[in-house]
């Protein structure tokens, strides 16, 4: 499967943010807060067209899920074919990946390892095995580390980082190491920092 192997400090200095929530990104936006490259360190931001900024958006969504152009485009069909708004589906949709929700749950440290683990097959979804990172949980599915998989080191201490409730539309049981999506998750609720609609404009051309 392809991969972006752009390493990840690079791309947040690039957006001037950290887009993959771990503190050391944080730490190379602000010890070096200029775009990478020759030119980067005189400190100057190119000024960005509309088509720029759309473009901007949708790369910012790409990385922060960990998705690749086509797989990117086939979740926004799917969202442009939903009831309700298409940027909203959007996002609906990307938060409720299966990798997505390990993360969140802190059952994993960040996407890209989210992403490792599923497809490693250290997750069950229902009780069943799953190891497609992209599969669409519905609400009331319960994700759940496998039992060989409960005394991962990286598991436990993911888990120290996350409170009982992390997200609105999530439940988790640290003791049993299962999680469920108890509902379809607000916009408001995302904790992802995208103007979806510049994605809808770009996509509408």
């Amino acid at each position: 499967m392809a991969k972006d192997l752009t390493p990840r400090g690079k791309i947040s200095r690039k957006y001037g943010e950290n887009l993959f929530g771990l503190p050391k990104y944080d730490k190379i936006v602000q010890k070096r807060p200029y775009e990478p490259g020759q030119h980067g360190a005189s400190g100057k931001r190119k000024r960005v067209s509309e088509y720029g900024l759309q473009l901007k958006e949708k790369q910012k969504a790409k990385y922060i899920y960990g998705l690749l152009e086509k797989q990117f485009k086939i979740i926004y069909e799917k969202a442009k074919s939903d009831k309700g708004i298409t940027g909203e589906n959007l996002m609906v949709r990307l938060e409720c990946r299966l990798d997505t929700l390990v993360h969140r749950l802190g059952f994993a440290p960040s996407q890209r390892a989210a992403r490792q683990m599923v497809s490693h097959k250290h997750f069950m979804v229902n009780g069943r095995s799953a190891n497609i990172p992209s599969m669409l949980i519905r609400v009331n599915d319960v994700i759940s580390v496998k039992e060989k998989s409960k005394k991962l080191e990286i598991i436990h201490e993911s888990l120290k980082n996350v409170n009982e409730n992390p997200r609105p539309y999530l439940k988790i049981d640290k003791a049993v190491m299962e999680g469920t999506l108890t509902d379809l998750p607000k916009r408001e609720d995302i904790p992802v920092k995208i103007n979806e609609q510049l994605i809808v404009e770009l996509y509408s051309k």
